[in-house]
């Protein structure tokens, strides 16, 4: 079982920076690739990035590639998302995830955390 908690969350304007954190819990975190995703409203749920296991691969979505950079600290037990040049379309509440052997799409991913909230201004 992982657990996972997201913050860093906020309001900004476009062209600002946030920092997102995914802190987990649960001996295996390190075993896990960790996802992030986001979710507008009316909108489904997209792929933002990805990290595998190991930490030697990372994947991007193309809207956020060159702006956004995911890591993980297996130490700390937890995944960062830097987000870099925001625009008003990025803000979406978004969501990090937890599964084994994952691909870009959520039905991938077991667990998920409660989001957290990044509304960019314009």
């Amino acid at each position: 079982q992982v657990q996972l908690v997201e913050s860093g969350g906020g309001l900004v304007q476009a062209g600002e920076s946030l920092r997102l954190s995914c802190a987990t819990s649960g001996r295996t975190f390190s075993r896990y690739d960790i996802g992030w995703f986001r979710q507008a409203p009316g909108k489904e749920r997209e792929f933002v990035a990805r990290i595998k296991w190991s930490a030697t691969n990372t994947d991007y979505a193309e809207s956020v590639r060159g702006r956004f950079t995911i890591s993980r600290d297996n130490a700390k037990n937890t995944v960062y998302l830097e987000m870099n040049s925001l625009k008003p379309e990025d803000t979406a509440v978004y969501y990090c995830s937890a599964g084994l052997f994952t691909t870009t799409h959520p039905h991938d991913y077991t667990f998920w955390g409660q989001g957290t909230q990044v509304t960019v201004s314009s």
